[in-house]
């Protein structure tokens, strides 16, 4: 007669797993929680639809892989934030075979104490980070300046729409290099200057 085969156990499903070792306290500082929501207030400030971060195209992948992981570690941060609920062992014990090996996790979950994990944001890793922040927001506001005075020209430019009509002081005006380029020429008595190679 053909040889039984080996009589398989079943082993509790990953979901169970997960829950027998998420019950392991993790805490954070206060240093850290406090630099964590500085942190979050600045990027809730930020206009991420700016022009600033549309006008390069390597610019605005960054950004948004930046945005992604940002939401990811605020979901996984509301996700974690509450001790996780009591483990259902009766469920696992009907969907196992081996009852024994159910009993025995069950029992060294209630008897387990593991020691709270507590993590420190060093002082050194936040003067960094300060740091890096520092440069990213002068960063940001020379650009923004730069986007306001290049508003002001495009506006100007507009306005003074130059056409055969414009007078040679409207043209001043609107193109101030240039008429001061064309006192000097005057003055240098360059005649040629722009016709003939020297």
């Amino acid at each position: 007669p053909p040889t039984p085969a080996p009589r398989q156990t079943p082993t509790p499903t990953c979901s169970h797993v997960d829950n027998l070792f998420a019950f392991t306290p993790i805490t954070t500082s206060t240093m850290s929680m406090s630099a964590f929501r500085r942190s979050a207030q600045r990027l809730s400030s930020v206009n991420w639809s700016a022009t600033v971060f549309k006008g390069d195209p390597e610019l605005s992948s960054m950004v948004a892989g930046f945005r992604a992981w940002t939401a990811q570690a605020d979901a996984m941060a509301e996700k974690y934030s509450a001790p996780p609920g009591p483990i259902d062992f009766a469920t696992a014990k009907s969907s196992v075979r081996d009852v024994a090996l159910v009993d025995a996790l069950e029992s060294l979950y209630k008897s387990a104490s593991p020691p709270a994990i507590t993590y420190e944001w060093s002082s050194e890793e936040q003067a960094k980070k300060a740091e890096l922040i520092k440069g990213a927001e002068a960063g940001l506001a020379f650009n923004q300046e730069m986007i306001d005075d290049t508003e002001k020209e495009i506006a100007l430019l507009r306005t003074n729409r130059t056409t055969h009509d414009s007078s040679p002081v409207l043209m001043a005006e609107v193109y101030p290099d240039i008429a001061e380029e064309i006192e000097d020429e005057i003055e240098n008595r360059e005649w040629f200057k722009d016709t003939l190679n020297k």
